[in-house]
């Protein structure tokens, strides 16, 4: 299995790309403001080399994660060591990733994968937190769509190309 590290770089821009849609004011972004209590002059202030570099980084961290989730091929590679060990590993393995190696890799079972991990992933986690934040419904679901959409784009994208 070939993996493309283009791919993956690029995928990490959806988390950006997607808020400055989602989070826009003309989208969320009043609704999100108001229930964050944030003002536009509040939003101003802060580093934002710092922000979106760090989301950046975070962004990457997640693309890896979705990789093992939307590209089944990972946990074979995974059960022989790793990358490292594949030239070592048993002509089986080999036989399998000749028949196997392609299965499933589409943007259509990337984005099944993607959709998943929001659902029941991303938005339990947020949930949990605003609940106990005492956010109201309205910012958990801003936040929870957020990720949905972010992640089911990212799986299809990571799952066909990377």
């Amino acid at each position: 299995m070939n993996m493309n590290p283009l791919a993956l770089v690029l995928s990490a821009f959806i988390t950006i790309f997607v808020g400055f849609i989602w989070y826009n004011p003309k989208v969320f972004g009043t609704i999100w403001m108001r229930e964050s209590n944030l003002t536009q002059e509040q939003l101003k202030t802060g580093s934002m080399l710092k922000i979106f570099g760090l989301t950046y980084i975070f962004s990457l961290m997640i693309t890896l994660t979705l990789m093992s989730l939307t590209v089944h091929q990972s946990g074979a590679i995974g059960m022989v060591g790793g990358p490292p060990l594949i030239d070592s590993a048993k002509p089986s393995f080999k036989a399998f990733m000749t028949d196997y190696g392609q299965a499933y890799r589409t943007f259509k079972h990337g984005v099944l994968h993607g959709f998943m991990s929001g659902l029941f992933f991303a938005f339990p986690i947020i949930g949990v937190n605003g609940l106990f934040e005492r956010k109201s419904w309205r910012y958990i679901f801003i936040h929870a769509g957020y990720w949905i959409v972010t992640l089911t784009l990212m799986g299809g994208i990571i799952c066909a190309y990377a």
